[in-house]
């Protein structure tokens, strides 16, 4: 089905650069929030309580697809309603109940539906895929990625320049692994170790939902896979104590609500990313890493912070290859199945080439 007129629900950071970059790629765009604008845009803007099935349902009538840059809690209403108007559904969402929800309504779907298309899940699937397609056997495939303040301050070393709801969901659910060719779960904020980026010690450790479907696609075929936050040393010891010795994961909104307030966003961010797979290539162990720092980058008329960059120029490029026909046109949508090199050769997703 053509892919022309988009309907961007939450014009947040990165919500509003998505949809801009959306315009600019050609995409008749209307947005979609209950505050106005604060700039002059391109495009509509419409205020539809999206909160309300009946807002839902009236924003989602008349477009080809929709983008939810909202909470993951509203997405599967949206999904659902984007799913029984026959459009292309689109969103961002580490949420595992609301994936397998989705993954449900594919099913019987006359248009593609595709969570997970930001960062982690995400570009780091994508990479991580294409890493585990160079070995003919691929014993170990990690994900690691951290978007933080360059400059840290404090204990924590954090700032929250990404929604604390998405946050305090990852640091509490349950994580999906694959370990020595078994499929479990194991606890967040464990398996804690070491990594180095361009000189920069983190520390890595696991967190929930940034596989997306990857340990479903990649089980008996990669023996051990994981993914795992990226922080500066000592945040993960100080979250536990937040969260468990202080019984913060009992008031999760309270929780989120603290930090923030503590933590605010700042704008010298950063984004590091950092796959890695080993296997064997022609019988001989061999490792293949694509480790990355990015940086704010002057994007769509104005300076935008790393983690809202890297996350709207994804979902843009999956968006513009469902638009050339380059990924299927129904069904669910893995990210581990979008080739690499098409994804990097979009306007969006060159971004993440340097």
């Amino acid at each position: 089905m053509p892919l022309a007129k988009i309907a961007v629900f939450g014009l947040g950071n990165v919500g509003l650069l998505a949809a801009k970059l959306l315009h600019e790629g050609g995409f008749a765009v209307t947005g979609f929030d209950t505050r106005s604008p604060s700039e002059p845009l391109a495009f509509d803007v419409r205020g539809e309580d999206l909160t309300s099935d009946a807002g839902i349902d009236a924003a989602t009538r008349g477009y080809d697809a929709v983008l939810s840059c909202l909470p993951y809690r509203l997405n599967r209403r949206i999904a659902t309603a984007a799913h029984a108007n026959g459009m292309h559904y689109f969103d961002l969402t580490e949420d595992v109940p609301t994936t397998r929800a989705i993954i449900e309504l594919s099913r019987s779907s006359r248009a593609l539906l595709a969570p997970q298309c930001g960062l982690a899940p995400g570009f780091v699937g994508i990479v991580g895929a294409h890493q585990a397609a160079a070995f003919d056997r691929c014993r170990a495939l990690r994900l690691r990625v951290g978007a933080l303040p360059q400059h840290p301050a404090g204990l924590l070393g954090y700032a929250f320049n990404w929604s604390p709801e998405g946050v305090v969901n990852e640091y509490l659910n349950d994580c999906e692994v694959i370990e020595e060719g078994v499929r479990k779960s194991v606890s967040s904020m464990e398996w804690v170790e070491p990594i180095y980026v361009d000189g920069v010690q983190l520390e890595a450790f696991t967190t929930s939902g940034g596989l997306g479907t990857i340990c479903e696609t990649f089980y008996g075929r990669v023996d051990n896979v994981d993914y795992k936050t990226l922080r500066y040393p000592g945040h993960v010891k100080l979250m536990n104590f937040f969260f468990h010795e202080l019984l913060m994961r009992e008031r999760r909104d309270l929780a989120g609500q603290i930090l923030t307030y503590a933590k605010p966003p700042v704008d010298d961010d950063i984004v590091y990313v950092h796959v890695s797979a080993e296997g064997l290539i022609a019988q001989r162990l061999q490792r293949r890493e694509f480790v990355r720092a990015y940086r704010p980058i002057e994007l769509a008329g104005g300076m935008q912070r790393a983690i809202a960059w890297t996350t709207a120029a994804s979902v843009v490029a999956v968006i513009q290859l469902v638009r050339d026909q380059v990924l299927p046109q129904r069904g669910f949508l893995k990210q581990e199945e979008i080739p690499l090199e098409p994804f990097l050769a979009t306007v969006t997703g060159r971004l993440f080439a340097a």
